[in-house]
């Protein structure tokens, strides 16, 4: 086993085994291979996790939201300066390839700990407002324990994500990572750790759909944050809401594309396979339904079809990788299933469609694929897949395209591709979903917020706006003089 960690959990500042607990396996996607194993959370170590931050959160919120920001940003160095061993764990971890891992993943958590060490103090500023004689004050205060639970997509860079925010605003976090990629969040602990982050603040426990229970309807924890999927997604909210705890769901999408006929074309399909290939298609955001102005229909599919085909699918440690395997046998099967539901639905296969037979076949590979011809009503339009796999629908106006992207229950994100700036903005203004891009797609820096609307869940992650999600407002009301009662 190449990735065995030192114990499955760190809790206060280290490491921590209880062998009581399900076994979990890590599976290399590209093998097949068992590279380690680690045990789910009991009981018991729910509680230790839970106490430790409960303990260490009052005195890391007493301290001065610079003094904070400054362990953050030696975290953000530290990952930087590992970025190649910590990418490499992630690869391992999800089946990415390096390629992608190198330039996205670490690097995106220490972007995220060094932009929040960096605006801590100015992030967390109140207000004061003048009332006559008297005045008030509002300061932004920690809520206390978070919960932060991640999907198997990006585990470091969410790790990252939601402990960043939740600890410069003041607040500890026990983070959960999701059963099938439970090695990255570890590492990302001993960083902080080694930034010298005190010990209880940041713990990691491993588990499954038995823990985040225990973890969401402790009494002790404040506010829950999800990346996952919409059923997911309405589980832990009902949790949450049941215990009036804070939440922030990050969840699924079925995010339109939109590409005009005035739009650069190769651009619009470089969009375009990002927005459906990249992470092997398992990226929440995904412009999974791309619909295509009729006049260009043609073109677009031929140059689609030409460039996804020479895509090299491989070994994801191999830096010419440009396509790995799916997280797991099981999601795998899952995606190869809507295919064929495609296929029986009508839809035409552009490309793609199966498993390649250029790699291992104990890997979770599957090509990526190209739909054409797709209708709204067909299944690969209307539910979310979580692979490789794009559909291609076709409009005729502007007025259509937005009604047709709209008409869906989730409201992720979305993107248009237009020369017309003035088109690209009133249209964007009425697709109903939370981030949106124009010209480009998935692009997500850590200085904009990032998350959805309608089943695509609420909350933001990243930017300042973050902040608001891991702290709450306080209000003081100052008297200067002498109280007036009427009695």
């Amino acid at each position: 086993m190449r990735a065995q960690p030192k114990a499955s959990h760190f809790i206060d500042g280290e490491y921590v085994e209880d062998t009581d607990g399900t076994v979990i396996e890590s599976i290399y996607p590209a093998t097949g291979e068992v590279i380690a194993r680690l045990h789910a959370a009991t009981p018991a170590i729910v509680e230790r996790a839970i106490a430790s931050a409960k303990r260490a959160q009052p005195e890391w919120a007493a301290m001065s939201p610079t003094a904070r920001g400054r362990i953050l940003k030696r975290a953000a160095d530290i990952m930087r300066e590992r970025n190649r061993e910590l990418s490499e764990l992630e690869t391992l971890d999800t089946g990415k390839p390096i390629q992608e891992t190198i330039v996205a993943d670490p690097t995106s958590g220490a972007d995220s700990f060094e932009f929040f060490g960096g605006v801590a103090a100015a992030g967390l500023n109140g207000s004061y407002i003048p009332l006559g004689g008297d005045f008030a004050y509002t300061k932004r205060v920690p809520l206390g324990v978070c919960v932060g639970i991640g999907a198997w997509n990006y585990p470091q860079q969410i790790a990252c994500w939601k402990g960043a925010p939740a600890l410069v605003a003041g607040n500890a976090m026990v983070f959960k990572p999701s059963e099938n990629t439970p090695l990255g969040a570890l590492k990302i602990a001993e960083v902080l750790i080694e930034a010298g982050l005190p010990k209880g603040l940041y713990n990691v426990i491993q588990g499954d759909r038995e823990t985040g229970p225990l973890l969401i309807n402790h009494p002790d924890v404040a506010k829950v944050s999800l990346t996952g999927s919409v059923p997911t997604g309405r589980k832990v909210a009902a949790s949450a809401a049941g215990n009036l705890k804070h939440v922030t769901m990050e969840l699924g999408g079925k995010s339109p594309l939109i590409v005009f006929d005035d739009a650069d074309i190769d651009s619009a399909i470089g969009g375009a396979m990002l927005g459906n290939f990249y992470s092997t298609g398992q990226v929440c955001s995904n412009g999974t339904r791309v619909f295509v102005n009729r006049k260009i229909k043609s073109e677009f599919l031929k140059r689609l079809k030409t460039r996804t085909e020479a895509m090299r699918i491989g070994d994801p440690m191999d830096e010419a990788t440009q396509i790995g395997p799916m997280v797991s046998w099981a999601q795998r099967e899952k995606v190869l299933a809507y295919i064929e539901k495609g296929k029986a639905e009508g839809a035409t296969l552009v490309a793609g469609g199966g498993i390649p037979n250029n790699v291992s076949g104990e890997g979770y590979y599957i090509q990526p694929t190209v739909f054409a011809d797709v209708t709204d009503d067909m299944t690969i339009a209307r539910e979310e897949i979580f692979g490789p796999v794009m559909c291609v629908l076709d409009f005729d106006d502007e007025a259509e395209v937005i009604a047709r992207a709209n008409a869906t229950e989730f409201g992720l994100s979305g993107g248009v591709f237009t020369a017309d700036l003035t088109r690209g903005h009133r249209v964007v203004d009425q697709l109903e979903a939370g981030t949106l891009w124009i010209n480009t797609y998935n692009l997500c820096p850590v200085e904009i917020p990032f998350g959805g609307s309608k089943q695509s869940g609420f909350g933001r992650e990243n930017s300042l706006a973050a902040l608001e999600h891991y702290s709450e407002l306080k209000t003081v009301y100052v008297g200067m003089g002498p109280v007036q009662a009427p009695y």
